[in-house]
Parts: C-alpha cells; sequence; structure tokens
C-alpha cells in the first residue's frame, strides 16, 4: 500500500507536511503504521499549485528518504494547494511515469490501494480510456487507468459522478475477471482550486484516510496516516465518502459506484 499526503489552505512550505512532522510523509515511507507494509520505497511524486493554472510536478524512482532533491524542494516551495506521494508497488513496474501524482492539465491525481488481478483485464481497462484523453497515458498503472476514465466521463464538470461511474466501471472488471480485493481507494486529485478525497472499497478494508484543520497553517491536511501522533484531533474519514475540501470549509457526500451515474 502506498502513502500519501494533501493539502489546501493558506500557502506554506511543501515541508511542513512532507517532511517535518514527527510522522511526516518522508517518515511514512520507511515507517508506515497503517498499512500492511511499512515501507513504501518504490519511487515517489509531488504535484504543487501556484500562479499557473497546471501544477509543477516532480517525481522520481528513489526512495524519498534518501532523495536530497526532495528536501531542498519541499524546503524552497511555498503552495496553497498540493499532493504529494510514497509508492509501494501492487504488480507494475518502478519507473517515473508510474510515480504519482499524475497530471492532466489542471488536473492532478493520486491513489492508495488495487484493482485485484489488474495484470489479466490491463487491456479491457484501457479501451475505457476515452480517445480524446488518451494522450495523457504515460504509466501502466491501474491509478493512471482510473484518473484518465474519469477524466473522460466529465470530471470537469461533476467530479462525484465521474468518479463514480469510472470506479463503477473498474470494479465490474475487477468483478468479473480479476481476484480479490476487488477494488481499494483512497485517492485525492484536484483541478487547482478544490481538493477532493475519496474513501472506498468493495470489501470491508478501504485504505485509511485522516483529515484535520490546523488553525497554525490556516489549511486542512488530507492524509494516509495522522501527521504528529500527540495531534489527538485528526479526524478519520469513512468508507464510502467523497469530501470537497476548499479553504473556506468541507463537505462530505457519500460515494457509490454507479455504471449509470453520468456528470450532468
Amino acid at each position: 500500500m502506498c502513502r500519501w499526503a494533501a493539502y489546501i489552505g493558506a500557502p506554506i512550505y511543501l515541508e511542513d507536511i512532507v517532511s517535518r512532522p514527527g510522522h511526516s510523509l518522508v517518515r511514512q515511507s520507511h515507517e508506515a503504521t497503517r498499512c500492511l507494509t511499512p515501507v513504501n520505497a518504490d519511487g515517489f511524486g509531488i504535484a504543487w499549485y501556484g500562479e499557473r493554472e497546471e501544477p509543477g510536478l516532480y517525481r522520481d524512482v528513489m526512495p524519498a528518504w534518501s532523495d536530497p532533491n526532495l528536501l531542498s524542494l519541499t524546503a524552497t516551495v511555498k503552495s496553497h494547494l498540493f499532493m504529494a506521494h510514497v509508492r509501494a508497488s501492487t504488480g507494475t513496474s518502478t519507473s517515473r511515469t508510474n510515480c504519482h501524482p499524475f497530471t492532466a492539465g489542471r488536473w492532478s491525481f493520486m491513489h492508495n490501494g488495487q484493482f485485484g488481478g489488474y495484470d489479466g483485464y490491463r487491456r479491457a481497462a484501457e479501451m475505457l480510456i476515452p480517445e480524446d484523453v488518451y494522450h495523457h497515458r504515460k504509466g501502466v498503472t491501474d491509478s493512471e487507468a482510473l484518473f484518465l476514465m474519469a477524466l473522460g466521463r466529465g470530471l470537469d464538470i461533476d467530479p462525484l459522478a465521474a468518479m463514480a461511474q469510472a470506479t463503477a466501471e473498474f470494479e465490474a472488471l475487477a468483478q468479473a475477471r480479476g481476484s480479490a480485493p476487488h477494488v481499494r481507494i483512497a485517492a485525492a486529485f484536484s483541478d487547482g482550486e478544490r481538493l477532493y478525497a475519496l474513501r472506498y472499497a468493495s470489501d470491508d478494508h478501504a485504505p485509511s484516510l485522516f483529515y484535520r484543520w490546523s488553525q497554525s497553517r490556516a489549511g486542512y491536511a488530507v492524509v494516509s496516516e495522522p501527521l504528529e501522533p500527540e495531534e489527538a484531533d485528526w479526524q478519520e474519514l469513512a468508507p464510502n465518502s467523497f469530501c470537497i475540501f476548499e479553504r473556506e470549509g468541507m463537505a462530505r457526500m457519500d460515494f457509490t459506484p454507479d455504471l449509470l451515474h453520468r456528470a450532468a
């Protein structure tokens, strides 16, 4: 299982989430506590938004704890909205193009979880990515495929509906041609204005997901694992949830994959 962290609010240095906290994302890359594998060493990545519409992106195949360029970047770059990810592969190769986050235009996306038996229906999943967004496909992961499927199903118009339809189509493939666990998702994505988060599983083991409003940061952190052990006010997002985070607040909705749920 991968680990990730996202932030939206007043501009802060990336290191305030990625490397400085006691249980920062960098620490989680080798000492994760809420997943089966404590080491997430199959690459990392950060997408951040600044003055331009499209996000900046930095990814590499090194373990996050061993890259001095990552620490330098996070110590000097400020952003009001960013996402960071450390990867533990569930089968696909360790390459820069398979590292999260993935980007397409102004959108960025990252995922923790899996679609069981993906190798058995990878080609069928690829066929569900619409032609007009397929040129964004750079790697071979199920995560990037889900992102592009949702992008082609109206992510710009109705993110909840688009993700519900894409997840349902993927889940149908996993149920028919894959293996258990069929679907486990903890995902975050953004259009540069809002931060969206999703927690869902086809069984009772949805990947962990927490959020917290920080008065000192004046923003929301959304994470796989709480960043500071002594902070007791982290809220666990319930399974089957879809959240929208903005600077002014957050809203939660139920998430149910639906093959008939199309963006209006």
